[in-house]
């Protein structure tokens, strides 16, 4: 895990610098490609020493929901070049952490036994956002495990407020 971390930092340092003014759109489709990277058949069909970095390249672009700016183009042909397609969901990862961090941001993955929407969704946003001192960017995660209540991850920072892990809490402390 390190390693792709590594593999991955110049990569997503060098696509943040060149895209400052539109690191939201870089972002979409920088994702995008992430998803398509991430499957074993697209990675084996890459590795395979037969195939051409062409090939790999209509076959990536042929599967994306929209055309890749040029700049996307170029990014896509240099990481096909150089055999790094496996390292493309932490790019991508670490570029949403670098425009994060500039804006001020983080993400939050929420996990929750039943779906949260709407005035719901807005009003745990915004007691999180107070809770972790910035503005977050919410992605909900069905969890029937939790069984009540939720459990925030923010960066290295997790706000467990589950009834499984009020569950656990008592068993440890009944068995302590």
């Amino acid at each position: 895990m390190a390693e792709l971390a590594t593999i991955a930092r110049p990569y997503a340092e060098a696509l943040f610098e060149t895209s400052r003014g539109d690191a939201a759109a870089t972002q979409g489709w920088l994702d995008a490609l992430a998803a398509a990277c991430a499957t074993p058949q697209l990675l084996q069909f890459a590795a395979d020493p037969k195939v051409q970095g062409g090939e790999v390249f209509r076959l990536l672009t042929s599967v994306l929901p929209q055309a890749l700016p040029e700049r996307g183009a170029n990014f896509l042909r240099t990481v096909i070049d150089n055999g790094r397609l496996a390292v493309m969901p932490e790019v991508a990862a670490q570029f949403r952490d670098l425009a994060n961090a500039q804006s001020g941001r983080s993400d939050a993955q929420i996990y929750s036994a039943f779906p949260i929407e709407g005035a719901e969704l807005a009003q745990l946003k915004t007691v999180l956002e107070k809770r972790f001192g910035r503005q977050l960017e919410t992605q909900v995660h069905i969890d029937p495990e939790l069984i009540g209540g939720v459990r925030v991850v923010v960066g290295d920072e997790v706000l467990d407020t589950s009834v499984r892990a009020r569950l656990q809490q008592m068993k440890v402390a009944l068995t302590a």
